[in-house]
């Protein structure tokens, strides 16, 4: 049998494209973009086309496109900065427990150095109201960072209804829009955000690459000092192959209903046939959500073992965030959403499709997984 891989929210393979373009960069374009011969006039090039395809497609103004090192960067980038700047005006920060730890951590340098977060808890299913960003807005919230998309249970949060709660605040909004980018549509203007983060390698592109959207006029001091690259918001000579492939892996996005509409059928599917198969599970999250991602509570078997049996097996799948992979600390997201449910929280695994999954594959993975739950339970 074939490795079947289903951990695409942690990363995704490269598109045949992008390595060709990368290739093609990295062998005839090794100009830096700040100098002003004719090897750095090719790389601004390059740099000012791969902005520009970018930015049309959140609806983006080009010069709005900072490029970073990846989610990580631009998540501490708009939280840190954000707090610099508007320290003057206010030290409230609102944000919710099921962040990704990109933000998490910021905020808790940031409480550590006098800042006041406010960390809003979802509901059962994994989800944040506008109202509850309404409910906990003070004349002296100065930030809300909440996610697009939760990374563990796929559900997507309500971003246009919290931008129009915010819009005539004086708080900076951002989100991080990591798993939501080539999924979902983004329209910055249409969601009122004033910062959004995003990753390369989640939509088939590098790694160690992302974009930081900074609304126009919103003055942001650089997180990375150093040179004046990225119109001095940015430090740091510019990778020009990797935003090439950036720029083409976004190019090379397939139609999204035509996506969700897959990742739909193929959720029905594992659910219907653990059902048919008596297998005694819950979804944590929500069904119907239109992503990549489904998160699955198999009673009576520790997450860490199921995960075990099925890479014996050659089947990735994982059980939280890859960037806490490594912690025995069970999972911040599900503990958010049901307390001291410890059997839940220990017995979840985070199954992630991709634009290459097939339903051979799906149909090889449920096979497999009602056989070893139903071997581990007897």
């Amino acid at each position: 049998m074939n490795n079947i891989y289903l951990n695409y929210a942690a990363t995704t393979p490269m598109d045949e494209s992008v390595i060709d373009v990368m290739t093609e960069e990295m062998q005839n374009n090794f100009g830096n973009a700040s100098t002003p011969d004719f090897t750095g006039r090719k790389a601004k090039a390059t740099l000012q086309r791969s902005r520009k395809i970018i930015s049309n497609h959140i609806n983006a103004q080009e010069k709005e496109i900072i490029f970073t090192s990846g989610g990580s960067e631009s998540n501490n980038t708009a939280i840190i900065s954000t707090a610099e700047l508007k320290k003057q005006l206010g030290k409230h920060i609102i944000s919710t427990q099921i962040e990704h730890e990109s933000v998490l951590k910021p905020l808790e340098y940031l409480e550590s150095i006098g800042y006041e977060v406010t960390y809003l808890k979802p509901n059962e299913q994994g989800l944040i109201t506008a109202q509850q960003v309404k409910d906990a807005l003070r004349d002296d919230t100065i930030l809300v960072t909440i996610m697009t998309v939760n990374n563990e249970t796929g559900v997507v949060m309500p971003i246009k209804e919290i931008g129009q709660v915010i819009k005539n605040h004086q708080a900076i909004f951002h989100t991080d829009a990591v798993q939501g980018l080539g999924l979902l549509d983004i329209d910055v203007k249409d969601l009122n955000v004033d910062l959004l983060s995003t990753s390369a390698h989640k939509i088939y592109g590098p790694k160690f690459l992302g974009f930081l959207y900074i609304k126009d006029g919103l003055n942001l001091p650089s997180f990375i000092r150093g040179g004046d690259q990225e119109t001095k918001r940015r430090a740091g000579t510019e990778n020009i192959p990797a935003i090439a492939g950036f720029a083409q892996a976004i190019s090379k996005l397939e139609n999204q209903n035509e996506l969700i509409e897959k990742y739909k059928y193929f959720k029905k599917f594992i659910t219907d046939s653990l059902k048919e198969n008596k297998i005694n599970f819950a979804v944590n999250g929500v069904l119907d959500s239109p992503t990549h991602v489904l998160n699955l509570w198999i009673k009576g078997i520790s997450r860490d073992i199921l995960i075990t049996r099925l890479d014996m097996v050659g089947i990735a799948v994982s059980g939280g965030s890859a960037c806490t992979a490594g912690s025995l600390e069970p999972s911040h997201v599900l503990t958010a959403m049901y307390d001291d449910n410890f059997d839940r929280i220990n017995e979840s695994i985070r199954i992630s499709f991709g634009k290459i999954t097939t339903k051979e594959e799906i149909e090889t993975f449920v096979e497999k997984l009602i056989d070893i739950v139903k071997e581990l339970l007897n």
